[in-house]
């Protein structure tokens, strides 16, 4: 899996977030023509040998990759197990911040209607951990189609992290929506430029 997915609003639209590719990979099972093994005694474990953990920033990474995930295929419940109840959302129209993981869903759920096909790259996350807080940053490129009309975005996420529990929680996202980057950046398709889509509502995104 690479990382792939993101969130907000923006003047034209989406201010999309969010970072990284996220790329649904599918592995195929038994191998044509192999002649079946009997399955070998497991080998005993040291009760004493810790496991292997993940690193914060690792965990935070896969927490951001899952979350994206969940913005991409529209399953709100997958997106709500990295968000606390009170996190805020800054858009990027000059709107007040969402305040509350409900006050989002339901413009979630709303805006997204318009869009088909989502697909998010997140790239260049930086994370940094200071005690029981943590903050996320990225670069992120949307690509869609918005009524029917292909819809490009770039832009930039910020999130911030609070550790409850064994979990660390975004409490905060702030997004926004950049013009187009240079040439350098690989397109995510090879397509000639549409003409610009239909301007989107005010958006949210993860």
């Amino acid at each position: 899996m690479s990382k792939i997915l993101g969130r907000w609003a923006s003047k034209r639209g989406w201010a999309c977030v969010a970072a990284a590719a996220l790329i649904l990979a599918v592995s195929c099972g038994a191998w044509a023509g192999q002649k079946k093994k009997q399955p070998k005694e497991p080998e005993p474990t040291n009760p004493a040998q810790p496991k292997t953990l993940l690193s914060t920033a690792d965990q935070i990474d896969h927490n951001i990759g899952d979350m994206l995930a969940g913005f991409q295929l529209g399953d709100v419940e997958l997106m709500h197990k990295y968000y606390a109840e009170n996190v805020t959302f800054v858009r990027g129209t000059y709107d007040p911040p969402l305040t509350g993981w409900q006050n989002y869903v339901a413009a979630y759920n709303q805006q997204r209607a318009g869009f088909q096909g989502i697909q998010m790259i997140r790239r260049n996350t930086f994370i940094f951990t200071h005690g029981d807080t943590a903050w996320a940053c990225y670069q992120w490129e949307f690509a869609s189609e918005f009524n029917g009309r292909p819809y490009n975005a770039y832009g930039q996420t910020t999130l911030v992290f609070n550790k409850v529990g064994e979990n660390w929680l975004i409490v905060h996202n702030h997004t926004s929506e950049v013009a187009q980057p240079a040439t350098h950046v690989q397109p995510l398709t090879d397509q000639p430029s549409a003409p610009a889509p239909t301007p989107a509502p005010d958006r949210s995104r993860p």
